[in-house]
């Protein structure tokens, strides 16, 4: 399902949102575009609820409609849900605004790869010890 900021999404990543839903799931994918897409689908499930709220208040006061079955109860209902519903749409909106704003340009991202590390290896025995002195060990000496 579509939400209202895929526009900024795919501009953001120069791919339609089908293909970057792809993309993702690719190890290498950009932790932006993962957590993007993540923000993108609980926004495109808060704006189905919206509209579904909206189109049932609606069709309960359409003009043609049948004046007994209007209940306040449940436009009462239906007011609180979309209150509860719009708030987290903007809450969406807002977090998802926010990370397409502050995440790296798209040429950057691209340029940046994940460090690499030699791993030397650390030889596990020592090497043959030199031989000893002949003094190695022996009491020092005494002087008068």
């Amino acid at each position: 399902m579509p939400s209202t900021m895929d526009g900024r999404i795919e501009e953001a990543f120069g791919a339609p949102v089908g293909q970057l839903y792809e993309a993702a799931q690719e190890p290498e994918a950009p932790v932006a575009l993962t957590r993007a897409l993540e923000l993108r689908s609980f926004l495109a499930v808060v704006e189905a609820h919206v509209a579904r709220v909206r189109d049932r208040v609606h069709q309960a006061t359409a003009a043609d409609g049948d004046m007994d079955a209007l209940s306040a109860d449940d436009l009462r209902m239906d007011a609180q849900w979309m209150a509860a519903a719009l708030s987290a749409r903007n809450d969406q909106r807002t977090a998802l605004g926010e990370l397409l704003r502050t995440m790296p340009a798209p040429a950057t991202a691209a340029r940046r790869r994940p460090a690499r590390f030699t791993r030397y290896k650390i030889p596990t025995t020592l090497p043959p010890a030199a031989p000893a002195s002949p003094r190695a060990g022996a009491a020092p000496a005494r002087r008068p």
